[in-house]
């Protein structure tokens, strides 16, 4: 006679969802407790359980894998959303303000004072209908003349397009390049202890060849021309070669010269000194005509301008970008910059 209990209790069990495991399990069990093996092909099915398992976790372990990546991708882009650090509006803003593009650091190609970055920044600004001038917050030491050309170039042009006037605001330092960018500017306003000038151009470098005289080293550079190896610091300087430089350096201090006199016009009081490469303080600037007036950006806003809101348009990398460039193309930017000399307005 058959228990009722018994029987519910293993209709139950024998009905609940098995997982590939414990299905591969109770096959081994049944396959080995069968007296005939062989009719039953236990064995197979036992080998396709298994199987199906093992699919089932590799599944699982590739969507895990992909939504971990999703997650990663996920973060990032959040990152740089957040991490998105140019300052300004866009080209909505309407109400009358004084448009602002910081000029920082060193002017040279991929810096933040990049022509790229800069030239992006000032279209905005004069793009902007409110906008009823754009002021150029100079803090920087020089750089790159191909970088400070462009920018004065471009500065010119947007000028002339939109019929806006255009201020450079001297804080601490702006002497070479950057000098170079500001005589484009209407105006320049400089505080009386700012540095101003240093209209120059230089090249730098070394030369290792008598110290690798001295330690018995053997330079062995393999050229093809006769002028390929030229400012090798390693190999010795001909005449010939210094000369060249020189003529080279000479023509582009002609080009600063000439575009600072085309900025500065009458107002510029030459004396044998002005293109020397020395610089000045912010009042002696005033009295020899490298600048106008002394003053402050809030000052030029609101007396100036008459627009008292500030606007900064300055364009900067996001966190995205800082990141490669600080531990991918920088490292080799790096390697090239000191495999290379290259002149500076600096």
């Amino acid at each position: 006679m058959t228990d009722p209990n018994t029987s519910d209790t293993q209709d139950f069990t024998l009905n609940q969802p098995k997982t590939p495991a414990a299905s591969a399990q109770a096959a081994i069990k049944k396959g080995a407790n069968s007296d005939d093996p062989a009719g039953s092909g236990w064995e197979r099915k036992t080998l396709e359980t298994l199987a199906m398992a093992a699919i089932t976790e590799q599944r699982q372990a590739r969507r895990w894998r992909n939504g971990i990546r999703l997650a990663w991708l996920l973060f990032f882009v959040g990152l740089v959303w957040v991490g998105m650090d140019r300052k300004g509006t866009s080209a909505d803003v309407t109400a009358p303000h004084t448009a602002m593009v910081k000029i920082e650091g060193e002017i040279a190609s991929g810096a933040e004072a990049s022509a790229e970055l800069v030239i992006a920044a000032m279209r905005s600004a004069f793009e902007d209908k409110g906008a009823q001038a754009v002021v150029l917050l100079i803090n920087s030491p020089g750089g790159s003349p191909v970088q400070a050309g462009i920018i004065n170039d471009e500065i010119r042009r947007l000028k002339a397009l939109h019929q806006k006037p255009v201020y450079a605001v001297v804080e601490e330092t702006c002497a070479s390049a950057a000098y170079y960018i500001a005589v484009g500017a209407d105006k320049i306003y400089v505080d009386k202890a700012s540095v101003v000038g240093s209209i120059g151009v230089l090249m730098d470098g070394f030369g290792f060849t008598g110290l690798m005289e001295k330690l018995g080293v053997e330079r062995r550079l393999m050229t093809a021309g006769e002028n390929k190896g030229f400012l090798d610091p390693f190999s010795p300087q001909t005449e010939k070669q210094r000369l060249f430089a020189q003529t080279m350096l000479d023509q582009i201090h002609q080009q600063f010269i000439g575009v600072v006199k085309s900025g500065r016009g009458n107002r510029l009081k030459e004396t044998p000194e002005t293109f020397s490469g020395l610089f000045w303080t912010g009042q002696q600037a005033v009295d020899m005509g490298l600048a106008d007036q002394l003053g402050n950006v809030d000052f030029v806003a609101r007396e100036v301008v008459k627009a008292e809101e500030l606007i900064d348009y300055t364009r900067k990398d996001n966190v995205a970008e800082r990141l490669v460039k600080r531990f991918g193309a920088a490292i080799g930017d790096g390697a090239v910059r000191a495999a290379r000399t290259v002149p500076g307005l600096r």
